[in-house]
């Protein structure tokens, strides 16, 4: 009974200095203090808020916390307030401080801490509630696309405090949307982002991905891959040969196409004639075998899907075929002088030899002008030789038709004693060649 007394008066006597220093709190009007510091706190819903309320310079003045609506939450290290989601975490001469847990909306506002000096003063506290936004969606008005098309995506994000900002990236490029900001009747927001854009072949495989910006949460976002639908795209290759086509060679080609829906019909077809009769189509492959000139033009490979065809065009020339001549071949016959000299000419031959091999088989102007010119100086030294022959042959020319009258007196005894006499006029002749 001594115990439950001593409660009550402790109880009564708590109620009663309570009661005076709110009645001296409302006579006198709180100043804003910079001895008394507080800091304005944004919690998640459903998270837990601390509130700090310190006195820098403190003369054992007594410190309480109020909620938004003035209601005392703690009176010191004591609370008036029966909501037990308000504890106490630290209490001292220079600072209170208390946890709210489980926030929710109704808990936002500007929270007092309130230091009881003369005249009292004052610090504000303001609680922000975040409440993050649901799943962003998003919506696609084509889910098949087709190249060159334009197509509209939609992302919604709801429910959400403050609201979102919503950005689009597609592949590593980032795209500006159109937001829209509703706010529901529960002060919620709900942003709706619309982009639009065209698509091309290259989008087919694409993420186009929708992100969500909030302080509540991180990461948020949305993707859709795109799927593009193309026409086919043709390419021809050359299989054989891998140089100029000449007379007598086989060719053989082949139709690459790539499309969306893939190509499931590939032709052949000579541009402004028909194809060669004994030429092989297999699947994309042609095949022309033992080609001449008469199968020269522009040889086209078209390939078609749903959305259209495309095609691709090879000309085809053929050369003429290579031709050979025999190699000629001389027999040279080479006196050697010495050791050294014989090495050198054998090696000059040799140079020759391959020479000879490499160099185009045609007629040489210059060796038919060194022809010509041989012949002419033959002629020339010919002459030579004729004129000092002829020179060596002309002159005084002597007989024996006088031998053995030199020692005569006069022309009539010299006739008489030369050698032989007149007898032999006969026997004397000249020669002349």
């Amino acid at each position: 009974m001594a115990n439950a007394g001593c409660c009550s008066l402790a109880t009564i006597l708590f109620l009663s200095i309570f009661q005076a220093a709110l009645l001296q709190g409302a006579a006198q009007i709180p100043v804003v203090s910079q001895n008394l510091v507080t800091d304005n706190v944004s919690v998640v819903e459903g998270e837990m808020a601390i509130i700090s309320c310190r006195v820098k310079d403190n003369d054992d003045s007594v410190i309480q916390l109020l909620n938004p609506n003035r209601q005392t939450i703690y009176f010191r290290d004591m609370r008036p307030l029966k909501d037990v989601r308000f504890q106490l975490v630290n209490f001292s001469d220079n600072e209170l401080r208390v946890s709210l847990s489980n926030v929710s909306l109704s808990d936002e506002g500007r929270y007092v801490c309130q230091l009881y000096t003369d005249p009292p003063q004052e610090a504000y506290a303001d609680i922000t509630v975040l409440v993050p936004p649901g799943s962003p969606i998003i919506d696609a008005r084509d889910e098949v696309l087709s190249e060159g098309n334009e197509t509209e995506m939609t992302c919604t994000a709801m429910s959400s405090k403050p609201a979102a900002t919503i950005r689009w990236m597609k592949g590593d490029k980032e795209l500006p949307g159109k937001p829209k900001v509703e706010l529901t009747y529960d002060r919620m927001y709900t942003v709706t982002s619309r982009l639009t854009f065209t698509v091309n072949k290259e989008d087919d495989g694409v993420p186009v991905v929708c992100i969500v910006d909030h302080p509540a949460v991180k990461d948020f976002q949305a993707q859709k891959y795109l799927e593009v639908q193309y026409k086919p795209e043709v390419k021809i290759m050359v299989e054989f040969p891998q140089g100029l086509t000449r007379e007598g060679e086989n060719l053989e080609l082949t139709c690459q196409a790539k499309g969306k829906p893939q190509p499931q019909r590939i032709n052949w077809v000579k541009v402004d004639d028909d194809v060669p009769s004994h030429a092989v189509i297999t699947g994309a492959d042609l095949y022309i075998e033992n080609l001449n000139k008469s199968y020269n033009g522009t040889y086209r490979c078209v390939a078609a899907n749903s959305l259209g065809e495309a095609y691709d065009d090879y000309i085809l020339y053929v050369y003429d075929a290579p031709t050979t001549t025999p190699t000629p071949t001389t027999a040279t016959t080479t006196t050697f002088i010495n050791t050294s000299s014989s090495s050198s000419l054998h090696h000059e031959a040799s140079q020759d030899s391959r020479a000879g091999e490499g160099a185009p088989r045609t007629v040489d102007h210059a060796v038919i002008g060194g022809v010509v010119a041989v012949v002419v100086f033959a002629m020339l030294c010919l002459l030579i030789v004729l004129g000092r022959y002829f020179a060596r042959h002309k002159g005084t020319y002597f007989t024996h038709e006088a031998k053995g009258a030199d020692d005569a007196a006069d022309a009539d005894t010299a006739i008489i004693n030369a050698e032989g006499g007149h007898t032999n006029s006969d026997e004397k002749k000249e020669y002349y060649i």
